[in-house]
C-alpha cells in the first residue's frame, strides 16, 4: 500500500426530505440551526456516519457506537488493551507515545484518518496513557445552502410504560424534522499528516466510498430510509503534497443558488462547478 502524496479536497451535496439529520441535545434534540436560520450537521456526527460506513467496508475501527459495535469490548479503554501490542506498551514503563500512536494508526483506520486522543488512567494492570493523533481527514460541517423549515410533532403513547391499573399520560414527547434542505459539506485530506499515520490512498478511496454511500445503513425513526440522500460528491485530487491552490480556492469551486423562495426538491437548485487550471475533478452520484 501506498503512502498518500498528494492533496485532496473534496466536497458533499446532501438532500433531506422530511429528516432530523442531526438533533441538537441542548435544544430538544431540534434539528440544528443556526442564527440566520440555516440548517447545519457537525463534524461529528458526519464522521461517526463515516465510521459506520467503514464498519460495513470490513475495517477495523476504534471509536464504534454501541449500537453498531462489531466486538464484545464495552469502552475504548477495554478495545485499546484487547489490541496485544498496544497491552504491552501500556503496561511498559517509559515506552514512547510515538509507538503508541503508530501501533494504533496501524490497527484502526479511524485513527489514522481522523485522529484520536488516547487518555486512559493508570490502573493495576498497567499503566496510563496519554496520547495523541493528529489525523489527515478534516471535515466542515455541513450547511445548508438556503434557510430550513422546522415542523415540531407532539407524539403520544397508546401503553403505560410502567404497570399500573390507572392509565399513563399520553403525552410522550416532541418529534422534530426539517421539511427540506440541501446542505453542503467541504472536507480535505492533508499529505504531511498522511505520511505520520500512515494513511494510504487505498485509505482515500474508501473514505470516498464512504462518503458517496454515507447514509446506507442510517435508518432511523428520525431520519427514515430514502429521506437523506447524498446527490454528489466532488473529489478534487492535486498533483503534489501541498497542493496547486489552497482547500478554500478550491472549494469555493462550488457553488449552490436556488431560483425559488421556498425550494422542495434538489431540482429547485442550480449547481455551478468551476475550474482552477491543472486541477481535475470527478464528480460521483450518491448511492
Amino acid at each position: 500500500m501506498t503512502t498518500l502524496d498528494h492533496k485532496i479536497d473534496f466536497a458533499v451535496v446532501l438532500s433531506v426530505t422530511k429528516a432530523n439529520p442531526n438533533g441538537d441535545p441542548l435544544n430538544g434534540n431540534r434539528p440544528r440551526q443556526n442564527y440566520d436560520g440555516f440548517g447545519e450537521m457537525s463534524d461529528v456526527s458526519l464522521k461517526r456516519k463515516i465510521r459506520n460506513r467503514l464498519q460495513d467496508l470490513g475495517e477495523s475501527v476504534f471509536v464504534q457506537s454501541n449500537d453498531r459495535k462489531n466486538d464484545t469490548y464495552g469502552s475504548l479503554r477495554e478495545r485499546a488493551d484487547g489490541n496485544a501490542e498496544l497491552n504491552k506498551l501500556m503496561k511498559t514503563k517509559g515506552s514512547s507515545g510515538d509507538e503508541f500512536a503508530a501501533a494504533a494508526c496501524r490497527e484502526w483506520m479511524d485513527v489514522r484518518s481522523f485522529g484520536q486522543v488516547f487518555a486512559f488512567k493508570a490502573g493495576t494492570k498497567g499503566e496510563g496513557v496519554s496520547v495523541g493523533v493528529r489525523g489527515p481527514v478534516s471535515l466542515h460541517p455541513a450547511t445548508s445552502v438556503s434557510p430550513i423549515d422546522i415542523t415540531s410533532t407532539q407524539i403520544t403513547k397508546s401503553v403505560n410504560s410502567e404497570p399500573g391499573s390507572d392509565r399513563g399520560s399520553d403525552t410522550m414527547g416532541m418529534k422534530h424534522r426539517v421539511d427540506f434542505g440541501v446542505y453542503v459539506c467541504y472536507g480535505s485530506i492533508n499529505t504531511q499528516l498522511a505520511e505520520k499515520t500512515g494513511f494510504t490512498l487505498e485509505d482515500a478511496e474508501k473514505i470516498k466510498e464512504s462518503l458517496r454511500t454515507l447514509f446506507a445503513n442510517d435508518v432511523s425513526s428520525a431520519r427514515p430510509d430514502g429521506s437523506m440522500e447524498v446527490n454528489h460528491v466532488y473529489w478534487w485530487e492535486h498533483t503534489s503534497k501541498l497542493g496547486q491552490y489552497s482547500s478554500a480556492k478550491v472549494h469555493r469551486l462550488l457553488q449552490l443558488t436556488t431560483h425559488t423562495d421556498e425550494p422542495r426538491s434538489f431540482a429547485d437548485y442550480t449547481v455551478e462547478l468551476g475550474e482552477l487550471e491543472g486541477l481535475k475533478v470527478e464528480v460521483l452520484e450518491g448511492l
